[in-house]
């Protein structure tokens, strides 16, 4: 988990960074240092400057900081982190940032973005090119119909309804009852079939916040999932623990109560506590109802019924991975190299129609701030600790389109913030004085830090 988090935001940051040096060589003007990582104690230019790595190519230092916070380019005569309106005291030099035209400097400071969306655009594309599109046709999933978790029967659906249409549209893949017009939307609805009756099921407003609210709390995100028979596929003998609980002296390996009681890859699970077993959701359920307690799992081995005595963990598991035996006529899109492209592009964008509409959910009051923002450890948590090539890259992905969103923003000290300010100079002739820049720079790195400080604690909470 560690390791992917790692190298995900290592690469967008390092290509990130790259925009901002690239326009600002092409212009002309000098870049005193590139980092990936911080060299220092970020905020604080001036505690503990010393680098992993570092080389110097001319006039720029190229180097991997110790601080493993993002990363930055030093561009001469730019106020940012590492430089006030003091340094800036002098007649500015030609080869300064502060010396050149203001669509340059605009061009220099969009450059990150611009980076982060073609980045964002080419992984998806090539994710879309290798691996495809997978759906699953809703009449597979209508057989037995669909499972209705905590959140969906909050909302008025049932276990076994079978939904045929979304907003009054022909529903053809189950992956569209989870898309964000159903979670983002307004006014969204399912028309369902229920026990041979017709009803219209409302999708409220707050579903987003529902979902965000259940996952903070560590339960079970969906509120809707199908009715999959299994079988158990591997029983790990050792669990490890993550890297942060080995750092926080928790770290001791474990055996899980699956591998203990005797559970073995290919037994099928049939009863627990004499409540028989079907469906791989009926097993979450009775787990999830015997937290930390001791349980009578009836499993057929063979032509063997063996009665095996594990304890559920207090989240609700016993340590094994399911293996899905329903068989269903899963359609697999495959693509060629052109029309990956435009898929990619397409899912590439979509991404941030998605934030902007998180971010209309906010503002309404439908979604709340605490259950809308995630740091590197929420982060972690979506890569998981295997390590899946299609799940990273697509994550990966996302994060650079969110990367470019996110620093387009017109907050302070982000990229956007530095655009407004430039825009503004572009239409009023008047060039901010370096002051004044200092000021905005030391408001913006405020909110910046704060709300560093509160997604941290937000994740560990």
């Amino acid at each position: 988990m560690v390791a992917q988090v790692l190298l995900s935001l290592t690469i967008l940051v390092g290509l990130h960074e790259w925009g901002h040096f690239y326009a600002a060589r092409k212009f002309g003007i000098r870049v005193n240092k590139f980092y990936i990582f911080f060299d220092f104690l970020f905020p604080l230019p001036n505690v503990l400057n010393f680098a992993l790595w570092k080389r110097k190519k001319g006039d720029t230092e190229y180097g991997l900081g110790w601080f493993p916070l993002g990363g930055y380019v030093d561009i001469a005569g730019m106020v940012d982190e590492t430089k006030d309106a003091k340094s800036l005291a002098a007649v500015p030099e030609s080869w300064e940032f502060r010396a050149k035209p203001a669509w340059q400097r605009l061009l220099v400071m969009l450059g990150g973005i611009i980076v982060n969306v073609i980045v964002g655009v080419l992984i998806y594309s090539a994710v879309t090119f290798t691996w495809g599109d997978s759906y699953t046709p809703i009449q597979e999933i209508n057989k037995d119909g669909i499972v209705a978790y905590e959140i969906g029967k909050e909302i008025g659906l049932q276990t076994g309804d079978k939904v045929l249409k979304i907003n009054g549209k022909d529903v053809s893949f189950f992956e569209e009852l989870l898309n964000e017009e159903v979670i983002l939307g307004q006014g969204s609805s399912y028309t369902i079939e229920r026990n041979g009756e017709i009803k219209n099921i409302a999708i409220p407003d707050s579903l987003a916040n529902m979902l965000s609210k259940r996952k903070r709390e560590g339960k079970m995100r969906a509120f809707i999932g199908t009715r999959d028979e299994f079988e158990v596929g591997e029983v790990p003998q050792e669990v490890k623990r993550s890297l942060i609980a080995k750092l926080l002296g928790k770290g001791n390996d474990s055996i899980p109560p699956a591998a203990k009681a005797g559970l073995k890859a290919k037994d099928k699970i049939i009863a627990i506590n004499g409540s028989p077993i079907q469906y791989y959701y009926q097993l979450q359920e009775q787990l999830q109802e015997n937290k930390s307690k001791t349980v009578d799992l009836a499993v057929l081995r063979g032509k063997d019924t063996l009665h095996l005595k594990p304890t559920v963990t207090n989240n609700g598991t016993i340590g094994f991975m399911a293996s899905m035996t329903t068989v269903r006529k899963d359609s697999v899109i495959h693509y060629s190299l052109l029309s990956s492209f435009g898929r990619g592009t397409q899912k590439a964008f979509n991404t941030i129609v998605t934030n902007i509409k998180g971010f209309q959910k906010i503002f309404r009051g439908d979604v709340d701030f605490s259950n809308a923002v995630s740091g590197p450890i929420g982060i972690g948590k979506l890569f998981g600790s295997i390590w899946d090539w299609e799940r990273f890259w697509t994550l990966t992905g996302m994060l650079s389109m969110v990367l470019a969103f996110m620093n387009l923003l017109p907050i302070p000290a982000l990229d956007g913030g530095h655009a407004v300010i430039l825009i503004y100079e572009m239409i009023s002739g008047r060039k901010p004085s370096e002051k004044f820049l200092e000021r905005i720079q030391q408001v913006g790195m405020i909110i910046l830090l704060s709300l560093m400080v509160y997604v941290f604690y937000n994740d560990l909470r």
